[in-house]
Formats: C-alpha cells, structure tokens, sequence
C-alpha cells in the first residue's frame, strides 16, 4: 500500500475516519469492531477519531473507546498504527455541535482522550475547530503545552484558514504536523489551504472526502467524471474519489468515514489506484463543469 508521513512517522497513504460508527445511525459494535479490523486488515495504518464522535449525553468519547477495544482485540500486529483524535467540539447528547477552545478544557480533554485510547501519550491531537470567544493563540498553546508534557506526540488543527495554520505553526514552534479541513469534489473551497500544506510540507488530512455520510452512497451519479473514469477502470467511484485527493500532492491522505467492513476494504484499496493525467483531465473537466 502507498504510504505518506504525518510529522516523523510513516502511515498508510488512505486513512479511516471513525465518525460514522458513533453518531446517529451508527452500526452496532461487533459490526463497528469488524469495520476497523477489516481496514487493518487491508494495510490501513492511520485512524482518525475525536472525543466529540458519540451520539448521546453519557457516552462522549464513543468513538475513541470502539477504536481502543478494535485495537486491543485485532489479531495482528498494531505497532505500526497511528491513532488521531481532536479536542474542542462538544456534544451535549441533543444533536447539537458546541465549541470550548478553553485552553484548561483542551488540556484536561486530552488526558481523558487518552485515557480512553489506553495510551500514555496520543499519537496526534488536534484542535478541533476554533472558537470565536477564545483567542486562536490561547487555544493552540495548549497543545504547544501538552507537547511540552509529553501527553501528546504531535499537534495538529482542524477546519483552519491559511492565516490560521501560520499562526498555529509559530504558536507551536514550527510543529504543527497535520491540517484537517473540509475538502472533496463538493466542497473545494479549501484548495488554497491544501496548497499552502503542501507547500510547508504539512499533512492534509481531508474530512468528508465523499461530500458527507449522506451523500456518499450517490457519489458516482452526482459526479460524472469519477463514474466515468471508475466504469472504464472496473472500480468504484469512491476509489477514483481519493486516488483523485491523493494525486492532489504528496502531503494528502484522505480519511473516508466507513461502517461497513466492504467499504472499509473498498477505500483502502484507493491507495494503489493511481490516476493517469488523462483520467485527472477527465475528472477536473467535470469539476469545472
């Protein structure tokens, strides 16, 4: 499987983002456990989650738990696994997203995050999305101080402007590692942040590479040039989706949601998909149709 690097460390070139096993309308658990079992099983190294991916009041950290225990029971080796996850989105339990960029919040977030993880130090935090009533700075000196402490390995941000992510990266001394926004053929909005990653070398790590849970299972009707490319190649419009985020630079790897172990395998399969310029040329004519 194609690999790229988050930071120091090596990593699968196709991650598996763990939302859609814990909110509203997830699988249940044996189904969920399967689904990441199947994409390690496929060579998956890097799982994306945050405390904020539960459904209801009394069970935040849903997701971090399912990754834990998927880790724990896999029959193979993990050593290799790099396991994300994000602080400052809340669920109170009603449906709602909130915000606390509270720097003493994010600090105390990442602790229980790891608790749950059952780790000593997260691999990789990052500042979930910013909060209007705390200073940009105050929040991301919290992960400057928690990689200080030594309770997490890497810092990163999410759904950040390009001002932002030179503001985190002098914040952090120069270590921000990874940016995760909003990024796919319906929302391209963010390509002057990926360039800006790609040309500070830092991860990008695309949400909702589909445009969304609810518009994934309709990705090839709603998007000619990728059912085209994918009949010709005999594959699924969701691989030609992120082998296409993968030809974007050498710094993208996308972290398609999944809750099934078919299409855990399905996206990970992505990965050794590579696009000619012809398919690309395809593909971007459609975009811009």
């Amino acid at each position: 499987m194609q690999q790229r690097t988050i930071g120091d460390v090596t990593v699968s070139a196709i991650g598996l983002g763990g939302m859609p096993m814990s909110i509203e309308g997830r699988p249940d658990r044996e189904r969920s456990i399967a689904t990441i079992h199947a994409s390690l099983d496929a060579g998956v190294t890097f799982i994306d989650t945050a405390d904020a991916y539960h459904r209801d009041a009394n069970d935040p950290g849903h997701n971090e738990l399912l990754i834990a225990e998927a880790l724990t029971s896999y029959g193979g080796s993990t050593d290799d696994v790099l396991v994300a996850t994000k602080a400052g989105h809340t669920r109170p339990g009603d449906g709602s997203w909130q915000l606390n960029g509270d720097p003493d919040y994010l600090k105390s977030a990442a602790k229980e995050s790891a608790q749950r993880l059952g780790v000593d130090q997260i691999d990789l935090l990052q500042f979930h999305r910013p909060d209007p009533e705390v200073p940009y700075a105050e929040s991301v000196g919290a992960l400057a101080e928690l990689l200080d402490e030594g309770v997490i390995r890497m810092a990163g941000i999410s759904n950040a402007t390009v001002a932002q992510i030179d503001e985190a990266n002098e914040v952090l001394g120069g270590r921000l590692v990874s940016v995760q926004n909003q990024f796919s053929p319906a929302f391209l909005s963010s390509r002057d942040e990926l360039k800006h990653c790609a040309d500070l070398g830092i991860a990008w790590l695309p949400w909702s590479p589909f445009g969304g849970i609810k518009k994934a299972g309709d990705f090839g009707s709603d998007h000619s040039g990728f059912q085209q490319v994918a009949d010709a190649r005999g594959v699924s419009p969701h691989q030609v989706a992120l082998a296409w985020h993968l030809a974007q630079a050498p710094v993208v790897i996308p972290i398609p949601g999944a809750s099934r172990p078919e299409s855990a395998k399905d996206s990970a399969a992505a990965a050794d998909l590579e696009l000619t310029d012809d398919e690309l040329q395809t593909i971007e004519s459609s975009l811009d149709a």
